[in-house]
């Protein structure tokens, strides 16, 4: 206890008088506990992980075992730049995500955090990045073609070569030759034997397209929506049955092709 009582953030709260929840004192004799179990010789996590790790290494040393070796890495900020990446925050990228969605997703992030990546997530020596900031500080280079070499190197390594070029490809022809994907998934919608209009904000709740109404309505506010590469501004937009199908936008990166069948 008085180890955790060292830590920081819980002196603050305790000289505060701040609650502070049992299980925020046991997570750490917890986690310690694994590396008893595992009679763990090294145990590596994150610069956040730095106490829990140490507190490893009492613990050990009580059971009469080795103390491990503690490494801390730096944290990965996610791709909004502020947050570590967690995919509860929704700035992560999925290693198991489709190639395309990896490439356009780290397309997205800013200059600087390209740079953090260039050094968190390959092998480019530190040299080399510190020199392409020089270069793209004086105009040499392009800091979105440093970007799309990000890109392809980390979808390289779970994808392969091969499909990091595809994924490249793509990427420029839908937003550097503004085409729409040629692999589109494709939602079957039924409407009734009228051809009525249906209200788009309901399709794309009833597709699985959003996780609610009011995601779908937000979207459509900012501006986020295109059908048939117009931007919706209204949420009362209906689609119109009388046409076969129709290419709906979602976002930058999530095209869907919407096809009409009468019932």
């Amino acid at each position: 206890m008085a180890r955790i009582l060292e830590r920081d953030d819980f002196t603050k709260r305790f000289k505060a008088g701040l609650p502070i929840s049992v299980h925020e004192l046991l997570y750490p004799l917890m986690q310690a506990y694994d590396s008893v179990a595992l009679k763990a010789d090294v145990e590596l996590g994150g610069t956040d992980q730095k106490f829990n790790l140490l507190v490893g290494r009492e613990i050990q040393r009580e059971y009469g075992q080795e103390p491990q070796v503690i490494l801390t890495m730096p944290l990965l900020e996610g791709l909004d730049g502020v947050e570590k990446m967690s995919k509860s925050l929704g700035n992560y990228v999925g290693i198991n995500e489709p190639p395309e969605e990896i490439f356009g997703k780290l397309m997205s992030i800013s200059d600087d955090l390209m740079y953090r990546y260039y050094e968190l997530l390959t092998d480019v020596p530190s040299e080399q990045i510190e020199d392409w900031k020089k270069q793209a500080r004086a105009g040499q280079v392009n800091p979105r073609d440093l970007k799309a070499r990000l890109a392809g190197m980390i979808v390289a390594d779970f994808w392969g070569e091969e499909a990091a070029r595809k994924a490249s490809e793509e990427f420029d022809r839908i937003f550097k030759h503004k085409e729409i994907p040629e692999d589109m998934e494709e939602k079957v919608i039924e409407l009734g034997k009228e051809a009525s209009p249906v209200e788009l904000v309901e399709v794309m709740f009833n597709l699985g397209l959003v996780s609610s109404r009011g995601e779908a309505k937000r979207l459509i506010r900012q501006g986020g929506v295109y059908l048939d590469g117009q931007r919706l501004e209204s949420i009362e937009h209906k689609l119109d049955g009388s046409k076969s199908e129709q290419i709906l936008k979602i976002g930058k990166r999530k095209f869907y092709r919407l096809k009409f069948i009468l019932k």
